[in-house]
């Protein structure tokens, strides 16, 4: 017999209208049976002296809590007053503040771990504000054991930073909403529920996974929801019911089981990206390898500024890395860069590929797109005033970090159709099926997040795409080119057998980014 599952009530801002949570969560318990807990999220106390006449009224015993209620303490300074301590205690029967920040676990095995108030910018840190101490006395004690799969319950009052990526929209200002400390807290606790409040809307993003297709385990997926303030004029919900099984208690099988529109991980891309530390990538203006280079400082989403932040491996593409070789840049945009391929098919075979940790085109924001797309159109442009034709290809799969190929093919040498065969011929050879998609089709709607696949793009316009399924050759799309179809050179089909010394890379990219400098709109930017 299955373990009875437990049921929860989650609120948003109380802000001292008591009375109204507690006789709305009557309501709801005389419809669907008593309810095991309550937890509130957000300023649970008013400042107005009508709510605080009210609380008096619980707090003297005069009235009840019809549930047992947990909340989180201040998340502002005018309602530090009502909490005596920053550690947990019963502040009346039946309603208990449950501290600064911890873990609860139930009777039943059930997990709550918790983050009162905002994220302090100060030192000392004010009672109503939480500290990086704070976050890591949360996480490093339970990310240690080595049998930690995540929490059942994450409750902070503000949001996650970006928790809208990949996702349906917030309706908040999202320039300003939430903080990247509590991206990094939800990443790390892989929470099956995360509930937040203080921006006054209810947002219930669509569920998460915590683990990266084909390349890990399954695991849970994470679900975030925020909730409204009660007896908000708009009737936004403030009030979530749920039942929930312990994780410790399932089965592995049932809870792994992956919802139909579960989203790749929200945050993924923010805690795998390095941090600007890098003094080569910060400067305004920088000698690159002896060659002047004026670069831009890096700003944007794409690289966070918490000095805290570390790639989860080394990663030889993100900008900021130190594994980057930066001789091969030829052009650094906002979002994006371009740099000369390593082993390349040709002289002017470059990459481009976004700055901050992506590992597709479908994961990428509209602006680092909307950047990608004007990289694609400038090489276009360039490669045409050579006389050359423009082939771009990706593979994700086995692959960490985005890399648009992009291969110039002279015009005496073959035609678009002939390239566009070579790549069918050679997939059908393979047993792969290249599909052709139509030019304006967005690659995020046949390939969510997570999907492998390879995918091409003609100097026309025509794009082919294929699903990977299992055993994809790594060189395929170079050895396509390579082949005596397209550019006749099969012996440069694999990049290592193409290696250059670091002096020849350093000599072909000097030539190259005075080549394209007519054509690199980040140096108009």
């Amino acid at each position: 017999m299955g373990e009875k599952p437990l049921k929860i009530l989650a609120c948003g801002d109380v802000e001292g209208s008591i009375n109204a949570v507690f006789n709305r969560v009557r309501t709801v318990q005389k419809k669907s049976g008593q309810f095991d807990l309550l937890l509130c999220v957000g300023n649970f106390f008013g400042s107005s002296p009508e709510a605080q006449a009210e609380w008096q009224e619980y707090k003297s015993g005069a009235k009840k809590a019809p549930i047992h209620t947990y909340i989180l303490g201040a998340a502002s300074q005018e309602t530090t007053r009502f909490f005596p301590s920053a550690d947990g205690c019963e502040l009346a029967d039946n309603i208990t503040y449950l501290g600064r920040r911890g873990v609860f676990s139930g009777a039943s095995g059930l997990q709550i771990a918790y983050v009162s108030g905002r994220e302090g910018r100060q030192d000392p840190t004010p009672a109503h504000c939480f500290s990086p101490k704070d976050l890591s006395q949360l996480v490093e004690p339970l990310i240690s054991n080595n049998q930690f799969r995540g929490v059942d319950i994450l409750l902070t009052s503000q949001w996650p930073r970006g928790v809208w990526q990949y996702a349906n929209s917030p309706e908040v200002n999202t320039k300003f909403c939430g903080t990247t400390s509590i991206s990094h807290l939800a990443f790390k606790l892989k929470p099956r529920y995360h509930f937040a409040a203080v921006e006054g809307v209810h947002y219930e993003r669509r569920p998460y996974r915590n683990h990266v297709v084909l390349q890990e385990n399954t695991q849970h997926v994470s679900r975030f929801i925020a909730l409204a303030t009660v007896n908000n004029p708009e009737k936004r919900k403030y009030l979530y019911a749920f039942n929930i099984i312990p994780m410790k208690s399932m089965e592995a099988s049932e809870l792994v089981k992956q919802p139909q529109d579960v989203t790749e991980n929200p945050y993924r891309k923010m805690v795998g990206e390095n941090t600007l530390s890098d003094p080569t990538v910060q400067v305004q203006s920088h000698t690159l390898l002896g060659s002047e280079y004026p670069y831009r400082k890096i700003v944007g989403e794409n690289i966070l500024s918490d000095p805290t932040v570390q790639p989860s491996g080394p990663c030889w593409f993100c900008l900021a890395s130190p594994q980057v070789e930066k001789h091969l840049v030829i052009s650094i945009g906002t979002h994006c860069y371009l740099a000369l391929a390593k082993g390349s098919l040709t002289p002017r075979h470059v990459l481009v590929l976004p700055i901050g940790h992506y590992q597709s085109v479908v994961e990428l924001s509209s602006e680092v797109v909307k950047e990608l797309d004007r990289y694609k159109m400038a090489v276009r442009t360039f490669y045409k005033s050579k006389g050359q034709r423009c082939v771009l290809f990706e593979r994700n799969y086995h692959s960490q970090h985005l890399q648009i190929q992009v291969v110039p093919v002279p015009e005496d040498k073959c035609t678009t159709e002939d390239i566009k065969e070579a790549f069918m011929l050679q997939a059908q050879e393979q047993n792969m099926e290249l599909m052709e998609i139509p030019q304006h089709t967005d690659l995020k709607q046949i390939a969510p997040p997570g999907t492998p696949y390879f995918y091409v793009e003609l100097d026309s316009g025509e794009k082919l795409f294929y699903r990977i399924q299992k055993n994809f050759p790594l060189q395929f799309g170079r050895e396509v080119l390579a082949s005596e179809a397209v550019l006749n050179i099969p012996e440069r089909a694999d990049w290592r057998e193409c290696k250059q010394t670091p002096e020849e890379e350093e000599s072909l990219s000097k030539q190259l980014r005075n080549d394209f400098q007519p054509y690199d709109f980040a140096l108009e930017d």
